[in-house]
């Protein structure tokens, strides 16, 4: 039997039908990673062959094959008997002395080599784990702190009956495995001390989005079995791959999990889980250097095994940190095989298939349908009774609703025109919202079933019951890009791994103000100047905010150069065109401490917003803020395809000491390769656009703000609402007169509003201009595209005059 145990050091990949994907991979990684920063622990294996041999030298196989033939796994408690009766069969079967006599002799060798206070963690592995498409993670034993040798000899017979568990029975058959050819091993490694210190997991992909540019790394206190089993919430980072590479090592995005207990060793033997000091919980179990050696040692395993696999191979790791010498080790490295085996990204086009009764109507938002229950919210205290699924009906919304709002099925309010929070937040969501209804929270009434309809136009329904509907899937291959770059208006950094997948150019507008709005929550100049907040509240809420940080200013910096570098990150090396805060005053003032720094105004459509706040004295120390960490991401992240844009710039003087601002706050336009671009949607930025275009390398229309003072409508009022209709000839002059302009000054110029994406002749109409850039939600992608590659066909007809105005 002893040359049935094979130390890791001798073990390739190749190995696999000898000791199984696990063990097998450990022993490549102990080649791959020797004296490295994070190794292998050391171990041995005890292979299928000395299973096989075992139950052929029992004679046990035939009793098995009898025992699984004719299984239906749906019968739970057959299974349960059969599945009880297979382990104690194989459990007998391995008991031999002398299988035990080698497990003992190489046992005794490892404590030699690593020294006498040893202990040993136990594992399975199957010959056909740890495949690129099943992985049979979890469903085979593993033992964990095994000191002594009688107790190492029993936890490896459970181990190989642990190839007949309920679930690795299932398993088998659900992915068309036959029992009698996969065979088990157990792999034996010097146990990690990571229950008095922590270990997690990290994936070389997103796992939601299935994104493939960055390292995934969670981790929490104790042993990992926590964080794998997912009975803790753990902390979370992620690291941008390619600029890594290139040499910026920092960690791209933290999230600070709860971490309430952790997983330990009792002295007495076994383990216990106990709960985590309060001043630990509000730490990072790791610090950023100790990500960034994970992140480093993960690109190395993903680029070894995918140049063995000859294609791509994102891979799930198992990484743990040794209280007692302080160093990281990587104890499983596998194949990810959920995110990474999802076909190419799709976007969906819904179609109603019927009608019904019309309850409410306002402005369509989303271009999606859905149905559900309707639930009437209020006011904040309404949401307590919110349910997964439901139909969130309201006056309005507000950005501390978010959480909710990410669980609704649809969204409809009474106030708000295309714009408001509630239809931002909706597109980027992904989830229809009617705004402007007017009475919706009459007319409705809690638990009433409806449908909610955008899929019409610009007008959105709620209609009365179940109406059906279907959805169209469209594989991103198939949409093909015209020769005007259709870009995305984003916001919100979780979606953007998602959104990056679809085939944009880029993203036309990154908006600042929902990253501060609905991310971080606290007031710039609060965080800039927390000794002048005087609300004791808001002090409260502050430093709940920014507990695992310095102080609130680092706080503030800090995520604010995740969100923005996580949407620049998400679509490198695409431009990202990240448009500097323009909350107005009464926005700025809901956030915290936001009361005790903005002035109370009649029109904030208005009044202090936009570029009038950089340079003034109310707001300067707060802008000083964003372009720190605007600077951040271009240098620390190495994100340079990060450009700047300032909003709401009214005259040229103006945008004159913005830039001068910027430039003292490490935002110089042009060092670096830095571009500084800026909102076209005053009147004056297209009368003026040839000065303005000295100063800016580019110019976003924004065609909601420009359509409502070309009209003098304000866009947020339900009551003149009809009067606010971008398609009006004076608005498309002035659109007109925009993109002539900057191109006259060898000037990018795009545009960044809902116009081109709500009707297809203002796409159809710029793409005839030559207007170099369309940025629209995502949910109205494939329907831009086909537009403008329409529109595109017909210009280069010659009977057609491109430009010509609707």
């Amino acid at each position: 039997m002893g040359g049935h145990v094979r130390s890791f050091d001798g073990l390739t990949l190749d190995d696999v039908p000898v000791v199984g994907g696990k063990t097998a991979s450990l022993g490549e990684l102990h080649r791959l990673l020797d004296q490295g920063p994070a190794r292998v622990p050391e171990g041995f294996a005890i292979t299928a062959d000395a299973y096989r041999e075992a139950i052929a030298r029992a004679g046990a196989g035939p009793r098995l094959a009898e025992l699984m033939a004719g299984l239906d796994v749906a019968d739970v408690a057959d299974l349960a008997r059969r599945g009880a009766e297979a382990r104690r069969i194989v459990y007998e079967a391995t008991g031999t002395p002398e299988l035990a006599a080698a497990i003992v002799e190489a046992f005794r060798d490892l404590k030699v080599r690593t020294g006498p206070d040893l202990s040993v963690a136990v594992r399975s592995s199957a010959t056909a784990e740890d495949l690129p498409t099943a992985s049979f993670a979890g469903q085979h034993e593993s033992f964990l702190h095994v000191r002594d040798e009688d107790g190492l000899i029993e936890a490896c017979r459970r181990c190989f009956a642990s190839l007949y568990t309920d679930r690795a029975i299932v398993y088998r058959v659900n992915n068309g495995f036959a029992h009698e050819k996969v065979a088990l091993s157990v792999a034996v490694m010097r146990m990690v001390r990571s229950d008095e210190a922590a270990s997690g997991v990290s994936f070389t992909l997103d796992t939601e989005s299935g994104f493939r540019d960055v390292v995934f790394i969670t981790g929490a206190y104790g042993l990992g079995e926590n964080v794998v089993q997912g009975r803790v919430d753990p902390d979370e980072w992620y690291v941008h791959k390619p600029t890594f590479l290139q040499g910026a090592r920092a960690v791209l995005k933290r999230s600070l999990g709860t971490k309430h207990t952790r997983m330990t060793w009792r002295r007495g033997g076994g383990l216990a889980t106990r709960p985590v000091p309060r001043a630990l919980r509000g730490r990072f179990c790791l610090t950023d250097d100790e990500v960034l050696t994970l992140a480093d040692v993960a690109l190395r395993i993903e680029t070894h095994y995918s140049q063995r696999a000859g294609r791509p191979m994102p891979m799930d790791i198992e990484w743990a940190k040794d209280a007692v010498d302080g160093r990281l080790y990587i104890v499983q490295a596998r194949p990810e095989t959920v995110a990474s085996q999802r076909s190419g990204a799709e976007i969906e086009s819904f179609r109603l298939k019927g009608s019904g009764k019309v309850l409410v109507e306002g402005k369509a938002v989303g271009e999606r349908v859905a149905a559900g229950p309707v639930r009437i919210v209020r006011e904040p205290a309404d949401l307590k009774a919110f349910q997964t699924g439901e139909v969130l009906v309201a006056p309005v919304t507000n950005p501390d609703w978010e959480p909710v709002m990410k669980r609704a099925a649809a969204v409809v309010t009474e106030r708000g025109g295309r714009t408001c929070h509630a239809a931002i937040i909706a597109r980027e969501l992904g989830v229809p919202a009617v705004v402007g209804t007017g009475d919706a929270t009459r007319r409705l009434a809690d638990g009433d079933r409806v449908t909610v309809s955008c899929a019409e136009g610009e007008t959105g329904r709620v209609f009365a019951g179940d109406v059906p509907f279907e959805v169209q899937r469209l594989n991103v291959a198939d949409l093909k890009p015209p020769r005007t770059h259709i870009m995305l208006n984003l916001a919100q950094p979780d979606l953007a791994f998602r959104f990056a997948q679809a085939p944009s150019a880029g993203v036309g507008l990154a908006r600042l103000e929902f990253i501060i709005g609905e991310q971080i929550r606290l007031h710039p100049m609060a965080a800039a100047h927390p000794d002048r907040v005087t609300s004791a509240r808001d002090r409260t809420a502050m430093a709940r905010l920014a507990r695992a940080y310095p102080s609130p200013r680092q706080y503030f910096v800090d995520r604010l150069v995740e969100g923005a570098g996580v949407i620049a990150a998400a679509f490198w090396p695409r431009p990202v065109i990240v448009r500097l805060s323009d909350f107005k005053t009464n926005e700025y003032a809901r956030l915290t401490g936001g009361r005790d720094f903005e002035p109370t105004e009649e029109n904030p459509m208005l009044g202090f917003r936009g570029a009038a706040r950089y340079a003034h004295p109310l707001y300067a120390d707060g802008f000083a803020l964003e372009c720190e960490a605007l600077a951040r991401v271009r240098g620390e992240l190495g994100l340079t395809n990060l450009k700047v844009m300032v909003p709401f710039c009214r005259r040229v003087d103006e945008a004159r000491r913005v830039l001068d601002a910027m430039a003292a706050h490490g935002l110089k336009r042009g060092e670096g390769g830095l571009e500084v671009y800026v909102m076209c949607e005053i009147p004056n930025n297209v009368i003026q656009i040839d000065a303005f275009a000295e100063l800016f390398d580019g110019f976003s229309i924004g065609s909601n703000d420009l359509t409502q003072l070309v009209l003098g409508v304000d866009r947020d009022s339900e009551t003149v609402a009809f009067d606010f209709d971008e398609r009006d000839p004076g608005v498309m002059e002035m659109l007109r007169q925009a993109v002539t302009g900057a191109h006259r000054n060898g000037r990018h110029v795009g545009i960044c509003g809902e116009a081109p994406a709500t009707y297809p002749e203002i796409a159809a109409f710029l793409a005839g201009l030559g207007v170099d850039s369309i940025s629209v939600n995502p949910q109205s992608l494939p329907r831009t595209l086909a537009i403008v590659r329409e529109a595109e066909a017909d210009a280069r007809q010659p009977q057609n005059k491109p430009g010509a105005i609707p």
